[in-house]
């Protein structure tokens, strides 16, 4: 039945043309933004797992900068450990030249005395913004080194304690005295115990130093594998993107001509009355 107050088709037209129109806008948001996910509206579920990741990045982005932090005062520490070893090392054949006889062991002594001041000057400098792993004010360091989410949601803080090596209470130079042969000969197992201590106490901090270096770099792939994630869930795929827009526009210039089409029917009607 044909009508002239109710045109079926011109309103199938305009609904198609409507739905062509809105899905064209959408593809244009989804160029324009580079992303097909960009509010809420356009897929809750995806867009609320996408910003439960994107704050999970933001917490591992802290977290990389607690470890480059932390390690940066492990390298300090270490660097002054390993320097005061090598100064041991110089202090022992020292002392093992004043147990000899007919030496000079008051120069000796003069030498020894300023090893001991050159490490005592290091173990109070190696500090790396107010921490300090080699005396006992400094105290241990803990690293803040993960963030871990459980299968519920729940978020948990991992950290990596640095236990601090306190060569000022652990060196203890008081034993080392080089002023006469006998003094130097009982002073070389002492000497042993101190670089033994030293050693450990620089291997000590390597370890943990690479322990933390490891968790950074760790972090990082970490980090860049949920970016990638986050990606692929929210942004545009652009090639899919442009197939899509020249099909759409398309399709709009014949919604319009079809509207056109079905808006020229009632006027058909007048060839009944002629």
């Amino acid at each position: 039945m044909s009508s002239i107050l109710t045109n079926n088709g011109a309103m199938v037209a305009l609904q198609t043309l409507k739905s062509i129109n809105s899905n064209l806008t959408d593809t244009q948001n989804a160029i324009s933004t580079g992303k097909e996910v960009a509010t809420a509206k356009d897929n809750s579920a995806i867009w609320a797992i996408s910003k439960v990741m994107e704050s999970d990045v933001s917490g591992f982005k802290a977290v990389s900068e607690s470890l480059s932090l932390g390690g940066s005062t492990v390298a300090v520490a270490s660097a002054g450990a390993e320097q005061i070893t090598d100064l041991l090392k110089e202090m022992k054949e020292k002392v093992v030249a004043a147990t000899g006889e007919n030496v000079d062991n008051g120069k000796i002594n003069t030498d020894v005395q300023a090893i001991k001041d050159q490490i005592t000057d290091i173990i109070e400098g190696s500090q790396f913004n107010g921490s300090n792993l080699l005396n006992t004010a400094g105290g241990d360091i803990t690293v803040l080194s993960s963030l871990n989410r459980d299968a519920a949601g729940t978020v948990t803080a991992d950290n990596i304690t640095v236990a601090s090596v306190d060569f000022e209470a652990n060196l203890d130079l008081t034993g080392i005295d080089v002023t006469t042969s006998a003094n130097a000969d009982g002073s070389l197992a002492n000497m042993e115990a101190l670089i033994q201590a030293a050693v450990n106490g620089a291997s000590a901090l390597g370890a943990s130093a690479k322990r933390i270096s490891d968790q950074n770099d760790f972090v990082s792939k970490v980090t860049d594998a949920m970016k990638t994630g986050i990606g692929s869930l929210v942004d545009t795929d652009m090639e899919e993107s442009s197939a899509r827009l020249k099909a759409l526009q398309t399709q709009q210039q014949l919604g319009v001509q079809a509207l056109s089409i079905a808006n020229q029917a009632p006027q058909a009607l007048m060839q009944l009355f002629r």
